[in-house]
């Protein structure tokens, strides 16, 4: 028991030095870090420059006169970037005496080529009413609902497209039922059927059986 309180009150004594020991450590690698950061070609203060820490969610911009501030630690990488100009990545030394580091940051325009512009004469007002005449316009929805929806598109679906079970069930009965009503007997063909070639000639005008 007695052994106990002596670890106890070693704890008890050591566990202040420790985390002061550790808040300083902690408190030397801080660092408060400042600039300005200018163009490079003219050396003009450039501003709303967004200053990040990589791989942190934390940064600042730089105001009107290009002057940033920043609290980072000692090898924190630091990226610097704005558009129209290439992103500048620096690292804070980590053998930095003090907690202090300022630095100019010069930023270089970064180029960007746009595609070439083709200049064409202006056409005439002829050539515009032709085009425009001539210019196919395609379906739209409705159009293409209508289009799909007539009696020849859906007869030329209807007998291309294979039945369900639904259907296909369906017609086996209808044959069936037609086996046993003319059992024993020759079932009339349709070659002498006046009303089904009405309905041949009536498909005929229609268009039904013109290749799509």
């Amino acid at each position: 028991m007695k052994n106990l309180f002596k670890y106890i009150f070693i704890l008890l004594f050591l566990a202040p030095t420790v985390a002061f020991a550790q808040f300083e450590q902690f408190k030397d690698s801080v660092v408060q870090l400042y600039g300005v950061v200018m163009t490079a070609d003219s050396l003009k203060a450039l501003q709303s420059v967004s200053i990040m820490v990589k791989g942190q969610n934390r940064g600042t911009i730089s105001n009107e006169e290009g002057v940033f501030s920043i609290v980072v630690l000692k090898g924190d990488q630091v990226e610097f970037t704005s558009i129209g100009f290439k992103p500048k990545l620096i690292k804070v030394p980590t053998d930095l005496k003090g907690n202090e580091f300022s630095l100019i940051q010069l930023m270089v325009t970064d180029t960007v080529f746009l595609p070439a512009t083709i200049i064409k004469q202006r056409i005439s007002r002829e050539q515009f009413e032709r085009d425009f005449v001539n210019t196919k316009v395609p379906d739209d929805d409705i159009e293409i609902a209508r289009t799909n929806n007539n009696m020849a598109t859906r007869r030329l679906l209807m007998s291309t497209l294979p039945s369900d079970g639904r259907e296909a069930s369906s017609q086996y009965f209808r044959q069936q039922s037609k086996k046993l009503y003319y059992s024993g007997q020759i079932a009339p063909m349709n070659i002498f059927n006046p009303f089904a070639w009405s309905e041949f000639i009536k498909a005929w005008k229609r268009g039904d059986y013109k290749k799509k």
